[in-house]
């Protein structure tokens, strides 16, 4: 979410005023000369997508620094990789390097640059590449075009190749190599935008590579990213014209069917399947009343699954069956354990633990941490405090803005339950697993930090991290699939997608699982 809380009245002056500055000569209201203007409602404090792996910043990112390879349909997409292959015996990895590929400062992309990304900065220094590469002891580059990556353990080509997308954006060394990594400014890539100009508050400014790799590419002269905190004022914005493009659901869904109806616009539902986001309960179990397995599917049974689907999420999400959301359809598994919504066994469940109702009504009472994120877990928290009041259960909320709240769930542990929003990456090793392995310091967020501890899942988990065959690892995540929906270290609600609105004279989007947080070089405005 973006630290400004500017209103829509505020925002819109200060596009206006933008307009008539001569500091950007040209720009206008609506698209010119192939300039897409498009609704953001964050603005990172850092756009560096090879430290800081979230959709936020590869939003606007992925334009300016690419990966080794982007997600596909049909797989994958090489694209400073034009191939790769990993040993026998999974302790090697050779990426061969696109030929002719130049930074945007005219230094050309060498395996330098691939070895000294992957060693002193995803493996280092990125929130998701420190788990997928912990393995990872060197990188060797017997030619400027050839990295070969070693580790320590074996490491399943299926793990990597469903990881590329997110971890492996190259930076160039001869500007990164520096004793402070992670306060370099500058947003230098190889990717089909370079970065000219960011306006906090107001605007970030992207434009065409004339040199980019791919010949013709981009087909747009300008991205001009407008900074919109409110949802309201994109759903505005798009109507009147002014953007082209909203995205990650900046347009209030309780909008969609009205906004599907106005001329020039489309409501888009592709181009998010690679980043599923869960609906998740975290759960303390340091809390005596938590630790109680029959307490946790009390709770599952209170919640109303499809009620939340239909009304919270307006129809555009599904009900969870467990860590892994069906869309993974490579991993996904149904022979869970589920718990229907049954107020009646909520109750049994609780009265059979030994916490009978107070003369109010009252079992115990929990302190409830909304993530605040988002509106839809905002909202889910306070359904969960209704229905868990339904079967005598004190929820007390207990609002924070994005800062405190991380640091009360997975700093400092205060928190009973929380409603969290993890995103799942294609792979459980990426994303899910970290949410119930044990043995996580504190302060990593999105990560167990309720103090769950199960050693035959962390087994389980620790042992697919190794596996090569894909179809072994496959059938260890069932295991894994199975046995988190049957200890309930969290509780899977729902899984969702975002939705994009967009001018029906943009064309070549939604085109991959990740368009949102891809490089974007084929689209185009007609007209």
């Amino acid at each position: 979410m973006s630290q400004f809380t500017f209103g829509r009245r505020q925002v819109l002056g200060l596009w206006a005023a933008l307009m008539a500055s001569a500091a950007m000569p040209g720009i206008a209201w609506a698209a010119q000369g192939g300039r897409l203007l498009v609704a953001s409602d964050s603005e990172p404090r850092s756009l560096n997508p090879a430290i800081v792996a979230s959709n936020g910043v590869f939003f606007i990112a992925s334009k300016v620094i690419e990966p080794l390879a982007e997600a596909a349909y049909d797989g994958l997409r090489p694209l400073l990789a034009t191939g790769w292959e990993g040993s026998e015996d999974g302790l090697s990895v050779t990426f061969h390097l696109r030929e002719g590929v130049s930074f945007h400062d005219g230094k050309p992309l060498t395996s330098a640059d691939v070895a000294f990304s992957a060693m002193k900065v995803w493996r280092a220094l990125q929130n998701i590449g420190r788990e997928v590469l912990a393995n990872l002891q060197d990188v060797e580059t017997p030619d400027p075009l050839t990295a070969v990556f070693r580790f320590s353990k074996p490491m399943p080509l299926q793990l990597i190749e469903n990881a590329l997308p997110v971890i492996s954006a190259v930076l160039p060394r001869h500007v990164y190599e520096v004793e402070d990594i992670a306060g370099v400014t500058a947003l230098v890539g190889t990717g089909p935008f370079t970065f000219a100009e960011h306006r906090p508050g107001e605007y970030y400014l992207l434009k065409r590579n004339p040199s980019y790799w791919d010949a013709g590419k981009p087909l747009l002269d300008e991205i001009i990213y407008r900074v919109l905190p409110d949802r309201a004022a994109a759903a505005s914005s798009l109507e009147a014209g002014e953007v082209q493009l909203a995205c990650f659901s900046a347009v209030p869904l309780t909008d969609l069917a009205r906004i599907a109806k106005v001329p020039g616009l489309e409501v888009v539902t592709k181009g998010y399947e690679a980043l599923t986001y869960q609906l998740v309960v975290e759960i303390n179990h340091r809390n005596e009343h938590l630790a109680k397995l029959p307490v946790r599917q009390a709770i599952a049974h209170a919640i109303d699954k499809e009620f939340v689907t239909r009304t919270i999420f307006q129809g555009y999400a599904t009900a969870a069956t467990g860590p892994v959301p069906a869309t993974a359809t490579q991993f996904y598994s149904p022979d869970v354990e589920t718990y229907a919504f049954d107020p009646e066994a909520a109750n049994r469940l609780l009265d059979e633990a030994g916490y009978a109702r107070g003369a109010d009504g009252t079992r115990f009472t929990l302190r409830l941490l909304p993530a605040p994120y988002f509106t839809e877990t905002v909202q889910f928290g306070d359904y969960l405090r209704q229905a868990l009041a339904a079967v005598g259960i004190d929820a007390r909320i207990v609002a924070n803005d994005s800062a405190a709240h991380q640091k009360a769930v997975y700093t400092d542990h205060d928190f009973d339950l929380a409603v969290a929003p993890p995103v799942f990456r294609g792979d459980p090793a990426i994303s899910t697993t970290i949410l119930v392995r044990s043995g996580i310091s504190a302060g990593v967020g999105f990560s167990n930090q309720g103090g769950f501890v199960d050693e035959g899942l962390d087994q389980i988990i620790d042992e697919a991290l190794v596996t090569l065959d894909p179809a072994a690892r496959v059938a260890l995540y069932n295991q894994f699939q199975r046995r988190v929906t049957e200890e309930l270290p969290l509780i899977n609600v729902a899984d969702w997608t975002f939705t994009s609105v967009a001018a029906t004279s943009l064309t070549n989007i939604a085109n991959n699982p990740r368009w949102a947080v891809s490089g974007w070089a084929d689209t185009e405005l007609d007209g």
